[in-house]
């Protein structure tokens, strides 16, 4: 298709240019903007009306005027991909940052990808160790899920993002193992932060990392995910590879939503939202699974911060309608020092049955999981009674319950942060555990698990 230009912007709005066309414009088609003084920019076709386009400049908007010149360059956004890009760091617009050379592509992809067709889906059913016991033995993360964590601000979900990147593992096979790691709308304290604790632990050479910073346009937050999620596919799906993709915070993204949709004077959903956020957030996550024929797997943990701890707010509300289950982190475990603070009662992984078990974890893991939250949950409903009616009226069974739910707390939930325990040890541990409590309190495992696993 022959590249249009014009010379006929009639508006400018926030990171939006309005352009009076006289032929069909694709939606989505890139555009190049020439400005008064030469310089260019890049931008996107937002929305294509019978008289006008409208753009989103990824750059901003600075210095356009009604003189600049817009040409419709006839293709959609790519991503040059390549198994080079692993151990690269690179903007959230696809851009080297890390002084390395551009990347060389093998291909150039779509960013949209393409939908997994429902019959091609195979079922997420091999375990992915993270080296965090209360995900790994409560709440397992299989490949090809999509299991998000639901956090709050000042909780550290960026420190669990990290932990989870440099420790993730699929056990027992040589298959090839990666990560992309997407970070939408973080400070430069944050980027620092991510940077050093790559460099650090050595994570980098098996990740692919893109960062989109605060202070960078909108328009380009929202494309971010899309060029990490196209990466992901590619090792994934071309390469056989088995890919964690780590975005962090979601919340950023629905936020430059927000902000695209009021500068397009949308008429707003629930909060402000696009009324197309449900299926905005589905594109992405939808994104994860395995294909049946192929080697290779995309797993999602998008991690979000719930404005107001408000579990109910439309971001984590519709992810968990689309996801299969979360991780919820506690405010209340983060103020008594217990890291990572994860509150289990809330927290579910829906695909957890399909990865454990003998073969997969270990022949105990369900009936231990189970006994875990059982034991947990009435001790912490007796810690409410406490306050009411004091400890010395309670049973000494009850005594018992009470106790597990604090060691539980300090010793099972509570790791280092560059703690990396093996689903053995965590099962191990919770055995351990249950030394405190009397043989006719632990109900949920079988009997023959008790008597080869509880050792005096």
């Amino acid at each position: 298709m022959a590249e249009k230009e014009y010379k006929t912007v009639t508006r400018i709005e926030g990171p939006l240019v309005f352009v009076e066309k006289t032929e069909p414009i694709g939606y989505e088609e890139l555009v190049s903007v020439r400005l008064s003084d030469g310089t260019m920019k890049r931008g996107q076709v937002l929305d294509s009306s019978d008289d006008f386009v409208c753009v989103q400049i990824f750059e901003g908007t600075s210095g356009i005027d009604k003189d600049a010149t817009v040409k419709f360059l006839g293709e959609t956004m790519k991503m040059p991909v390549s198994k080079d890009m692993i151990g690269r760091v690179l903007s959230g617009s696809g851009q080297p940052l890390d002084g390395g050379p551009a990347i060389t592509p093998e291909k150039k992809l779509d960013i949209n990808g393409a939908a997994i067709n429902p019959w091609a889906r195979d079922s997420p059913s091999d375990f992915i160790q993270t080296g965090i016991s209360t995900i790994d033995g409560m709440n397992t993360l299989v490949r090809g899920q999509k299991l998000p964590i639901f956090s709050a601000s000042g909780l550290p979900h960026n420190e669990v993002a990290l932990q989870i990147a440099r420790q993730a593992k699929v056990r027992g096979t040589d298959e090839e193992f990666a990560v992309v790691f997407i970070a939408m709308g973080i400070t430069n304290e944050e980027k620092h932060m991510f940077m050093k604790e790559f460099e650090r632990t050595g994570a980098l050479k098996s990740a692919v990392v893109f960062l989109n910073l605060a202070d960078d346009p909108a328009v380009e937050r929202i494309a971010t995910p899309h060029l990490g999620l196209t990466t992901a596919e590619y090792l994934a799906f071309e390469l056989g590879m088995h890919v964690l993709v780590i975005m962090t915070d979601v919340t950023n993204y629905c936020e430059a939503l927000r902000q695209v949709g009021a500068a397009r004077e949308e008429v707003p959903g629930r909060r402000g939202y696009p009324g197309y956020m449900y299926s905005n957030l589905a594109e992405l996550y939808e994104r994860a699974g395995r294909i049946k024929g192929k080697k290779g797997s995309v797993t999602q943990i998008p991690i979000l911060s719930m404005p107001g701890d408000d579990i109910t707010h439309p971001i984590p509300d519709l992810t968990g309608y689309i996801t299969e289950g979360q991780i919820v982190m506690s405010r209340e475990l983060h103020r008594n020092g217990i890291y990572p603070p994860i509150n289990v009662s809330a927290s579910l992984s829906r695909l957890m049955g399909g990865g454990t078990g003998a073969g997969k974890t270990r022949e105990d893991h369900k009936g231990v999981s189970d006994q875990l939250f059982a034991a947990y949950a009435e001790g912490k409903d007796l810690r409410g009674l406490v306050a009411i009616v004091g400890k010395e009226s309670l049973s000494a069974k009850d005594q018992k319950l009470l106790e597990f739910a604090d060691i539980f707390e300090d010793r099972f939930v509570r790791q280092g942060i560059d703690e990396d325990r093996s689903i053995e040890e965590t099962l191990d541990l919770a055995w351990d555990l249950f030394k405190s409590l009397d043989l006719d309190q632990i109900t949920r495992i079988d009997r023959k698990y008790i008597e080869k696993y509880l050792k005096a």
